[in-house]
């Protein structure tokens, strides 16, 4: 049990953003429930699910997807990528901040090892802010 939880304690800690990542801000001229309602349908839309999210926060994370590699289950190896989406309204203005961690992840029995990756393309936040933009 003790492993299950140090194992889980490195993983969260390993999907912190790298040191100097920094995500791609927009503000949109629409109220915060309107800008939330669009996001979710844009990164339903785009494949991302929604693994965590607080709305009177004004906060929601993706689940993690493969760029590249292999997965069988018990066992997986590649780079992976997950968002964190930020909104803070503004009167009837908000604005969202998208972040992109990229990770080599390695799974050996249900234990994921993960470990950031910096990258400086920032192409996946930029579309989702400019698919935002479209929807609304």
């Amino acid at each position: 049990m003790k492993l299950v939880t140090l194992a889980l304690l490195l993983s969260l800690l390993a999907m912190s953003p790298a040191a100097g990542a920094e995500g791609v801000t927009q503000t949109f001229a629409a109220p915060m429930d309107r800008v939330w309602s669009v996001t979710e349908g844009v990164l339903k839309q785009n494949g991302w699910g929604i693994e965590q999210s607080d709305r009177a926060g004004g906060w929601l994370t993706t689940e993690s997807r493969g760029l590249d590699g292999e997965d069988y289950g018990v066992y997986a190896k590649g780079t992976r990528q997950k968002l964190k989406i930020n909104m803070k309204p503004a009167g009837n203005r908000t604005s969202v901040t998208v972040e992109r961690t990229v990770f080599k992840r390695e799974r050996i029995l249900w234990i994921d090892k993960d470990e950031p990756i910096q990258v400086m393309d920032q192409s996946v936040e930029k579309n989702i802010l400019a698919a935002i933009a479209k929807s609304l």
